[in-house]
């Protein structure tokens, strides 16, 4: 069999018979990756579950719309994030760094699916015998739960059909191969033409698939960049993996929202789902430092408390530096600016460190207050009141501008006992907020520092 090499760029699957540094169809540095093709593979042509029956073009009002079909999991932070639950025939995406909890999650939803569902477990890892015993550790018994140890793509999809089941779990993806094509299991390839076959068997039988996915060293899903578009939800699993906090989030999801998030606890017995993130990730928190303030970030329709910790110390070097952790970077540096510039606070001689405690990573601007408070506090060593939040965005003109969902998070900051925020002065026009609670409003960042003083 005639074969040769050529290089597939990993983000966007473009092919070219060189090594190039950078893709000239998406731009990307460094992404492509050699693979061995074969002649007969490049002949083979892949049918469709949607083109291998003759079909014919139907209006739009003649389309007969049905309700979705959906399984609840049994537990309720992932039915948030998929949007009120598993919906049939959807092929869901699970990525994350290795050993933060992807297999254990899916091992359990085996366990508290409803007892009428079949479920097929691949594993391409791990024997069957590995897999009983991890389901024995997390405690997981079910009579319809099928367990295969199996690579080869065609060989799962005939189990698949003999077992009829109505949920199928692939763990993983990258460990799939198809033996038409000549490439090592989890090049570019491979992991396209496989995920392919799943979708097809999914969308054709109605079957609910799960696939597990690695990711790189840079944080994104290994393998081609259209594996995400071909799925119908991308689920990311982040936290450290020294810490016990794992925050479940949807970057797509064809039937739902992509702003929830769900809140997990990693122990012996598994991942537990964590009912209050808010007081999970305050918990611990040192009243006596400076250099820490409280803010309120929306995920989704659920308000979660934050803690931001800086730390300012003089720079040994000529060129000081600026870390960040769980903020972006750039954020920070741009709100450091502001309070050079705005606030006249001399960081200039001085290295900043900021870190979001308990893993939670912050993408939103309403917490560009707390931020510069925080910066403010550990430069000049003042102890934020314990019961006080920050809440607003920072222009680069010094102004505080209003955000999104105000009610909410003062409510959510009531809950747990906090009773002062500092918030935008537009915002508290026909502003409702609980009893006793106190309502400082500020018009630019200079006036918001000075009640801290």
């Amino acid at each position: 069999m005639k074969t040769k090499s050529v290089y597939i760029c990993r983000e966007c699957a473009y092919q070219s018979a060189k090594w190039l540094g950078k893709c000239p169809a998406c731009d990307s540095w460094n992404s492509f990756d050699e693979t061995i093709v074969s002649a007969q593979e490049k002949k083979t042509k892949q049918t469709s579950a949607f083109t291998s029956v003759k079909r014919q073009v139907s209006k739009l009002g003649d389309v007969k719309s049905e309700l979705e079909i959906r399984y609840k999991t049994g537990i309720g932070e992932l039915d948030r994030v998929l949007g009120g639950g598993l919906v049939k025939g959807s092929l869901v995406l699970v990525g994350g760094d290795p050993g933060i909890g992807k297999s254990t999650l899916l091992l359990q939803i085996c366990a508290t699916l409803p007892d009428d569902k079949k479920i097929l477990y691949v594993s391409g890892e791990e024997s069957e015998k590995q897999i009983k015993l991890r389901a024995e550790r997390l405690g997981v018994v079910n009579k319809n739960l099928y367990l295969v140890s199996e690579t080869d793509v065609e060989a799962i999809l005939e189990i698949t059909a003999q077992v009829n089941p109505d949920i199928v779990i692939i763990d993983s993806i990258q460990t799939m191969c198809c033996a038409e094509i000549v490439s090592a299991s989890g090049s570019v390839p491979q992991v396209r033409e496989a995920t392919n076959a799943f979708m097809r068997v999914a969308k054709q039988d109605d079957i609910s698939m799960f696939i597990v996915g690695h990711v790189t060293k840079e944080g994104s899903l290994a393998g081609p960049r259209v594996l995400e578009h071909m799925v119908d939800c991308v689920l990311y699993f982040e936290g450290d993996k020294q810490t016990t906090f794992r925050i479940l989030r949807a970057v797509k999801n064809r039937f739902g929202s992509t702003n929830e998030i769900g809140v997990f606890e990693m122990a012996n017995s598994g991942l537990l789902e964590v009912d209050s993130p808010s007081a999970f990730l305050l918990e611990g928190r040192s009243n006596d430092n400076s250099g820490s303030s409280i803010i309120c970030t929306m995920e989704g329709s659920r308000g979660i408390l934050a803690e931001i910790q800086a730390l300012v110390a003089p720079t040994g070097f000529g060129n000081p530096r600026r870390m960040s952790s769980g903020i972006d970077l750039n954020r920070v540096i741009l709100m450091i600016a502001v309070l050079e510039k705005r606030a006249k606070v001399n960081l200039s001689n001085s290295d900043v460190y900021v870190n979001v405690a308990g893993g939670l990573r912050i993408l939103e601007t309403a917490s560009d207050l707390g931020l510069c408070a925080a910066i403010w506090a550990a430069k000049y060593d003042v102890k934020i009141p314990e019961n006080m939040i920050f809440i607003g965005e920072v222009g680069l003109g010094g102004e505080l501008r209003s955000v999104a969902q105000l009610e909410k998070r003062i409510f959510e900051a009531s809950k747990l006992g906090f009773d002062t925020a500092i918030i935008p002065r537009q915002s508290q026009k026909g502003l409702k907020t609980p009893a006793n609670f106190n309502i400082i409003s500020a018009k630019t960042l200079s006036e918001a520092l000075s009640f801290l003083k």
